[in-house]
């Protein structure tokens, strides 16, 4: 038993029990190989594929979102000028309808002249009407009180006609 025993002054450690120890720890790492190591890589892999594609999602969500927001700011552009285009169309629009408003208030104004205008001649007319029959009158009656004898109605009609055309010149 004494050829059993290697490295006495070590503590001694006996051949049989060591060979049974290192065959127990082969197969246990044999066992662990199979049943253990395999199952975790293939965790550990199919683990670093999915963080794998979830970077790659995440990437691409970047990209999405980068190209998202150019197109968003390519459509405020858009919109910023098509809004400072219907502010310019709505000035234009504003500064031609008060060029209208203001020829149709001339027009209006000249047509209101020219009805005064007509309206003062058509009042101008009939006062001088109504002064000539007053002036025909007053005159028939001078020239009667004058001459003291009664005219006839057609040399009344005859003298306010004359008078009439005295006055207009």
């Amino acid at each position: 038993m004494q050829t059993l025993i290697i490295g006495a002054a070590i503590g001694g450690a006996p051949v049989g029990s060591m060979l049974v120890q290192i065959i127990s720890f082969i197969i246990l790492l044999a066992l662990l190989g199979k049943f253990a190591w395999k199952p975790l890589l293939k965790v550990m892999q199919d683990r670093q594929e999915f963080i794998s594609s979830e970077i790659d999602a995440a990437e691409q969500s970047r990209k999405d979102a980068e190209a998202a927001a150019k197109t968003a700011a390519e459509e405020l552009k858009k919109t910023r000028a098509e809004a400072h285009s219907i502010i310019e169309e709505a000035r234009k629009a504003g500064q031609q309808q008060e060029e209208n408003i203001i020829a149709a208030a001339r027009r209006e104004a000249e047509r209101l002249k020219e009805a005064a205008v007509e309206d003062i001649a058509n009042e101008k007319e009939k006062a001088m009407q109504a002064l000539q029959a007053q002036v025909a009158s007053l005159s028939v009656q001078i020239a009667s009180k004058i001459i003291e004898k009664e005219i006839s109605s057609e040399d009344q009609d005859k003298l306010i006609s004359d008078y009439v055309k005295e006055l207009e010149r």
